[in-house]
């Protein structure tokens, strides 16, 4: 069984580029894979492992990085869900752009899981989801907004677009782990909102702590790795990554017209061109060689 680490911490961390390289070859020695980002503002990533070596590599980050990673979330994976490692250089670990936004220096208030689904379920809440679309479309939370952004960059625009008469209400947001809320919550602050909420720890520590029973999750989770995305208990779902579009397929949708494993789904199928069709049916040729063989296709990422 594998063991998977997701974590962030906004923190200053001047000397984030002098870190870049201790941390790649501390982690690549522990034989963890995975994507660590790293930022002025902090470090943020993903990674996984066998269970002993992955607490030494998030030791080993926090050691090099001199940041304590104090809110780490686990799960499992039957496999390794990442083919390699990367440990990047970033303007910013969660990417919002030319804004006002820093939560070292003002953040919302955090909701613990446990605590979620009262504030929510307040009828005068104004329940928001900052992810992307593609992730709002496997699942979210009971009457949550979806700002059908492509970018977490466009979610400040939307913001001034469709919430501006509601800064005397409860903003309550949401996001995977509760990276991109700290910034959201952060610009909101700035922009005038006052009563900004936001869950503590993301929907990862929400579908792990809180049964299914009480519940006011539906659907999935996508997380950024091969399992796609996982459920309540963070159990993997049975989505698949669409090669085509790089979105989540579910179960259904592998049934219908216009899905073709590895080269497009019903969503992809009509915009690709016969050219990148042929590609990715020459990609995945490749990729089913490899595999009877019993070597790692790596693929075009």
């Amino acid at each position: 069984m594998i063991k998977v680490a997701a974590f962030y911490r906004f923190h200053k961390f001047p000397h984030y580029r002098l870190a870049q390289a201790e941390i790649m070859n501390r982690l690549k020695h522990l034989g963890v894979k995975g994507s660590v980002l790293l930022a002025e503002e902090g470090v943020n990533g993903t990674i996984a492992g066998a269970e002993e070596n992955l607490a030494k590599a998030l030791a080993a980050i926090s050691e090099v990085s001199r940041i304590v990673l104090d809110e780490i979330k686990f799960s499992d994976a039957v496999t390794m869900p990442f083919k390699r490692l990367k440990v990047r250089l970033k303007k910013e670990i969660v990417t919002i752009g030319a804004v006002t936004a820093d939560p070292t220096e003002k953040v919302g208030t955090y909701v613990d899981a446990q605590d979620w689904n009262q504030l929510i379920a307040d009828p005068e809440t104004i329940v928001i989801d900052t992810r992307n679309a593609y992730e709002v479309g496997i699942g979210t939370f009971q009457n949550a907004l979806d700002p059908h952004t492509e970018s977490f960059g466009e979610f400040p625009a939307w913001v001034r677009q469709n919430l501006h008469a509601m800064k005397g209400k409860k903003i309550a947001m949401f996001c995977t782990g509760g990276i991109r809320c700290e910034k959201a919550s952060s610009f909101m602050l700035n922009e005038g909102f006052e009563q900004v909420f936001h869950l503590k720890g993301g929907i990862l520590k929400y579908l792990e702590s809180v049964p299914q029973e009480s519940s006011l999750w539906n659907g999935a989770c996508f997380v950024f790795d091969e399992r796609v995305a996982v459920e309540h208990g963070l159990a993997i779902s049975n989505h698949s990554m669409c090669f085509g579009c790089l979105n989540p397929v579910s179960a259904e949708e592998r049934q219908k017209p216009g899905y073709e494993e590895g080269v497009c789904c019903p969503a992809c199928a009509d915009r690709l061109s016969d050219e990148q069709k042929a590609s990715n049916r020459e990609r995945q040729r490749q990729f089913l060689i490899s595999q009877e063989r019993g070597h790692v296709h790596l693929g075009p990422k």
